[in-house]
């Protein structure tokens, strides 16, 4: 696309907001090369990547890309046989160990089951090569310093130069702590040209013996290398000339490994700066809570809620804005400062975002259209140098945004004619806009001319649209109102400022009879519209309520249902229990009577036959017991009243009863905590007399079930938050002084949570990681108050 509408529209500036969320120089880059796309499939694949990007930056707070400089250089420098610097080699071990890092992260989301659209398959690009990696770690540190472990030789001559410099120090000590001190202008030991040298009056220079390797300004001091340590002296140098060719062989050396996968660690150095660079678009996207647009082949352009990415939310008035579906081009009206050109660059500005993979700040369910080019013609372009005024200059841009447009451009066009007389100036805007709609282009256009409103109906595939002014006030709402034009609100405003009546009366008269007739229409329209758009309000509100009770109905309805067929079932079973025991009673009773039959019937006395009728008769059901006294008095002193005290079964605590949230759940109060607590979990207790009713407190005991650790590893974020929660609660009332939570290592991401909620917990008196035999950071013991 033309540069020109990057800077109009103010492109570069959104990029900008990308670079603070960039760790790697290579996803720098990419922002630097990145521009809007003309093909469907890659604008697709971009937004697709952008929405991948945003679902790991929601779950796991984005992937972990480490700081990472340019390594090409470095590469180039492989290519020609060159010996990497230790900074050099550090900064390759760097990108090693974030490939490392990458790599991992995405195996757990894969083993999470966490489904991405493109992720996995540019992750599957990086190339770990760990016995290489393992090699640098081992031999590099981040500064590039070189370490021991690089090589047993060099091992070896750095632990003699150890040794040697501790006896040149013990014996430079005796010099500067001993008899000999007197004789030092300092006790001190420093260092000339690489060697242990003591400051040594000029007087006594011949005292030591040695060599003089330096003297003060004054002269009056001598840097001296006593006699006695320059044999320690020449073995110390000797080992460092030995450290620094090791050095330089470990260098070649790790240079000459790296070699032949130049290739390889070019490519994960592209494919990491592709992954930050996707979560900067992903962060950004959060930031300003953008959306994916879904694409129209058709160029119908939808932008639901457009706010400007650029203005402060609190500020900026969303808009809906079509283009395409019904008409290609909408002329806006409207009066100065009501927002116009704002409507326009929106609009201008996420397309070009959209279209260069970015999500932009619309409502969900938007659509984007594919221009090749857009043009604008915006703001005061008068030019000095060229001598050019503002109406020349805005002509000279139209001339060649008409040269260049087809049927896949999009215009903009601010005051379209504006700058010359007026009757001329609509007449040319009126031809412009015919000549972009031969085109088959697309156009927004803003003006002042009431020619154009006319212009809006007349036209084909063209629609009117106004910013919205409240003539209450008097002022702008921001708000674009499509299919009905601007009015002019001049004589409403200059009434309500007290101009007088009859002048505005003799302006009326002076505006020809259509004029009038046309600024009535639009009034009349403006209003209805607003008495629509209010009605249409209020029956979403009340849409959205009748469907929120309708569900509530429908989820009691069903609970309702499960209860009914609940109870069914165990009265069903407690039936068939009654009848079985009643059916066992019976045949006991029957086998007698038998029995006695069986003897004759003869030994059957009246008493026996009663007391057998009498134990067929006793299993009849008992009547309901409901109305029995002493059984509802026992009940009634079971029911529980807000200030009773109980016992929370689950905890083990005494409590008091501070109100009854719903049909199944108290708020109990447990000493200085206030808890939600079932009611099957609740019984009533007598109040504890050494207790007054003013002043109650809780006695902690510990329970059992609580135990000192809390263990979290492998559990989700989300989850495991909710059960610190729960057990720092749980700790408190088991009354422990301190406790231990067991978080892992990991991503950091569960360690980072634990320890915001800890810092904003009141209890909580102090934390810190455990000590690195029992865990370390991956651990935190916490103190309570």
């Amino acid at each position: 696309m033309n540069k020109k509408i990057f800077e109009t529209l103010e492109y570069q500036k959104v990029k900008d907001k990308l670079k603070p969320y960039l760790a790697s120089q290579s996803g720098r880059q990419e922002l630097t090369n990145l521009t809007p796309m003309v093909a469907h499939e890659q604008i697709q694949f971009a937004l697709t990547e952008t929405l991948d990007g945003a679902d790991a930056y929601r779950l796991k707070g984005g992937i972990p890309i480490a700081k990472l400089d340019n390594i090409g250089p470095q590469m180039k420098r492989l290519e020609i046989g060159a010996t990497l610097s230790g900074l050099e080699l550090s900064q390759v071990t760097k990108m090693l160990r974030s490939t490392q890092d990458v790599i991992n992260f995405f195996q757990k989301l894969q083993e999470e089951k966490i489904e991405f659209h493109t992720l996995y398959d540019t992750v599957k690009k990086l190339q770990a090569l760990p016995e290489i990696s393992k090699r640098l770690i081992k031999s590099i540190e981040g500064d590039g310093h070189i370490t021991s472990e690089a090589s047993d030789k060099l091992f070896g001559i750095r632990s003699r130069i150890t040794t040697t410099e501790t006896s040149i120090r013990a014996k430079m000590d005796s010099y500067t702590r001993g008899k000999d001190a007197k004789y030092l202008s300092e006790s001190i030991i420093t260092m000339r040209d690489g060697r242990y040298v003591i400051p040594v009056m000029a007087q006594y220079r011949s005292h030591f013996g040695g060599v003089v390797h330096d003297q003060s300004a004054s002269g009056q001091t001598m840097y001296i290398e006593p006699a006695a340590v320059m044999d320690l002296n020449n073995q110390l140098r000797q080992n460092q000339v030995e450290e620094k060719n090791e050095e330089e062989r470990i260098l070649a050396e790790l240079s000459e490994l790296l070699a032949p996968y130049r290739e390889d660690l070019l490519n994960n150095a592209a494919v990491l700066g592709h992954l930050d660079f996707i979560n900067a678009k992903a962060r950004y996207a959060a930031e300003i809570k953008g959306t994916e647009p879904t694409i129209s082949a058709e160029n119908h352009v939808h932008f639901r809620n457009a706010r400007h990415p650029l203005i402060d939310p609190k500020k900026i008035v969303p808009n809906d804005i079509d283009l395409g579906t019904d008409y290609k081009a909408l002329i806006i009206t409207g009066p100065n400062t009501g927002g116009k050109t704002i409507t326009l660059k929106t609009f201008g500005l996420l397309q070009l975002m959209a279209q260069s993979g970015l999500f932009i700040p619309v409502a969900e369910h938007s659509q984007m259209g594919i221009f090749t080019e857009i043009f604008a013609d915006i703001g005061d372009e008068q030019s000095i140098e060229q001598n050019l005024s503002t109406f020349s200059s805005h002509m000279d841009n139209i001339v060649q945004i008409l040269a260049q447009i087809d049927e896949h451009s999009l215009v903009l066009f601010d005051e379209l004619g504006g700058g010359t007389d007026p009757k001329e100036g609509a007449a040319l805007a009126i031809a412009i806009l015919d000549r972009v709609g031969s085109a088959g282009s697309y156009v927004l256009a803003t003006t002042h001319y009431p020619e154009l409103k006319a212009y809006g109906y007349n036209r084909p595939e063209t629609m009117n649209a106004s910013m919205e002014f409240d003539t209450e006030s008097l002022k702008p709402t921001y708000k674009l109102l499509v299919g009905i034009p601007g009015s002019s609100n001049a004589f409403d405003i200059a009434k309500r400022l007290g101009l007088e009546s009859g002048v505005i009366m003799q302006a009326r008269s002076l505006m020809d009879q259509d004029s009038q007739d046309l600024s009535a229409m639009i009034k009349d329209l403006s209003t209805r519209q607003k008495e629509a758009a209010d009605r249409a309000d209020k029956l979403k509100i009340e849409v959205a309520e009748s469907e929120t009770l309708h569900k509530d109905l429908t989820n009691e309805y069903q609970k309702l249902l499960n209860s009914k067929d609940q109870y069914l079932e165990k009265a069903k079973q407690q039936a068939n229990d009654l009848v079985d025991n009643a059916e066992e009673k019976a045949d006991k009773i029957i086998k007698k009577l038998r029995k006695m039959e069986m003897q004759g019937g003869a030994g059957i006395k009246e008493n026996q036959l009663i007391n057998s009728k009498s134990g067929l008769n006793a299993l009849h059901q008992a009547p309901s017991l409901k109305k029995n006294r002493v059984l509802r008095r026992v009940k009634a002193k079971q029911e529980l009243k807000v200030n009773d005290d109980v016992m929370v079964t689950s905890y083990g605590q005494r409590g008091s009863l501070l109100r009854q949230m719903d049909k199944k759940h108290w708020e109990v109060q447990m000493g200085i905590l206030k808890m939600k607590v079932p009611t099957d979990e609740l019984e009533k207790i007598a109040p504890d007399k050494n207790e007054s009713a003013g002043n109650r407190t809780t006695i902690r005991r510990t329970s059992s079930a609580v135990k000192t650790t809390l263990d979290l590893r492998g559990k989700r974020y989300e989850e495991a938050m909710t059960e610190v929660d729960r057990y720092i609660d749980s700790a408190l009332l088991a009354g422990y002084p301190m406790v231990t939570i067991v978080h892992g290592k990991g991503t950091g991401a569960l360690r980072k949570g634990i320890t915001q909620y800890l810092q904003g917990n009141r209890q909580v008196k102090h934390f810190e990681y455990a000590a690195p035999n029992v865990g370390g950071n991956g651990a935190t013991v916490v103190h309570f108050k």
